[in-house]
């Protein structure tokens, strides 16, 4: 088993500004970490530094409570599983995952035990006299993940290893890694993805990070946390906004009133008042700020008409259910069978996306409205920074 621990570590290209910045992290034996972001954030650079394919520019990387930092990759004890499968197209089955063993001269007889077992693992037996020209997408990934385990590494390290599969292959081999993890419990992982699905499905720990120069501002990792707190407690817009798909709905307005229970926003494009669950402590009165509801959130109200409810009918619901009640033109309605994604028209031209029942009868044209419940809202800052949640209804914490 093996640690990982990254402290103050930066990695810069010639004199240019640094692509990773000021990453503090600590990755646990058997945490299944990933590492999660948009494009050009930094989270490959990232895991091949940990690997020893990079130089540490700054601070120190420690695997097992050992500083790396000048220790070759071949002697880290990582094996690490390429996006491109990287086999050799000469070799069979056997002998792609036997290679590195070999070439670590490990007994013969210990080489055909561990990589029989590694292809009953995978489910690959049959398969073993085959060259990878003659494998599926899924199988040849299965081969390049049985070449790793056979090494028997303290750290497991992935580099999008599902991105060239199809996306039933997708899910089929993220099961098999999740199982794989579970079955070598003395091993940490480290994974690389822009799938957030793969992310919230994979991980004991998400290490969100920024892209380009909002590291300048607020450095490389935007969030670390347990996959469902970034869910239901992001720590910034960013992450609000990158977490959840559809993404979570931001709507500007001004802080309307502070109490004991929460925060009052009046929106500006519809010119609502909704409440938010948060700590209003560090706000006023008057200040800008984004209101935010994530579209599963937003309860269908059970009658909607062809015209406008009136403003008397609108305030009593809101009243009686404890929540804001948002009342849009529908400009689209996604279908998806067991649920459908309703677009809402907003005055400043954006829209509001809203999760309803797959059988809804909305049209577009018609007025629709939905409830936010305060518990299930966010708050953010001008600086794009979360106001903190009070204690939340536990159906949505």
């Amino acid at each position: 088993m093996a640690s990982i621990s990254l402290r103050g570590v930066q990695k810069s290209y010639g004199e240019g500004a640094p692509v990773i910045r000021d990453v503090d992290l600590e990755i646990g034996e058997n945490e299944f970490c990933v590492f999660l972001g948009p494009s050009g954030c930094g989270k490959s650079t990232l895991l091949r530094m940990i690997a020893g394919l990079e130089d540490v520019t700054d601070g120190d990387l420690s695997i097992g409570g050992k500083v790396v930092n000048d220790v070759p990759s071949a002697q880290r004890g990582v094996a690490m599983v390429f996006q491109s499968y990287a086999l050799f197209p000469h070799m069979t089955v056997f002998e792609n995952m036997a290679f590195g063993l070999k070439i670590a001269k490990t007994p013969k007889d210990e080489v055909d035990r561990r990589v029989r077992e590694a292809a009953r693992i995978l489910q690959l037996e049959a398969l073993l006299e085959r060259r990878p020209k003659a494998l599926s997408g899924g199988q040849r990934q299965r081969v390049a993940i049985g070449r790793a385990i056979v090494r028997e590494p303290g750290v497991f390290l992935f580099d999008e290893p599902l991105s060239n599969l199809d996306a039933t292959l997708r899910g089929q081999t993220r099961v098999e890694i999740a199982r794989l993890h579970k079955q070598f419990a003395t091993a940490s992982v480290v994974y690389v993805t822009h799938d957030q699905i793969e992310a919230m499905t994979l991980a004991d720990k998400i290490v969100l990070l920024h892209a380009g120069k909002d590291t300048e501002k607020y450095g490389s990792i935007a969030q670390i946390g347990a996959p469902l707190e970034l869910y239901h407690r992001p720590a910034s817009r960013f992450v609000a906004g990158f977490i959840g798909s559809p993404r979570m709905n931001f709507l500007a307005g001004k802080v309307a009133a502070i109490d004991a229970n929460g925060v009052s926003v009046t929106l500006d494009s519809g010119g609502e008042t909704v409440r938010v669950n948060v700590d209003g402590a560090a706000l006023k009165v008057g200040q800008p700020v984004t209101f935010g509801v994530r579209p599963e959130h937003l309860e269908l109200e059970a009658a909607s008409s062809s015209t406008a409810p009136s403003a008397a009918t609108t305030q009593a619901q809101a009243n009686s259910a404890n929540a804001a009640v948002l009342t849009r033109v529908v400009s689209l309605v996604e279908q998806l069978g067991e649920h459908s994604y309703v677009h809402l028209e907003e005055a400043d031209g954006a829209v509001l996306i809203a999760k309803a029942p797959g059988d809804t009868h909305l049209k577009q044209g018609e007025h629709a409205s939905f409830r936010a419940p305060a518990a299930a809202c966010h708050l953010f800052t001008e600086d794009g920074f979360a106001v903190a949640s009070l204690a939340t209804v536990e159906h949505y914490a």
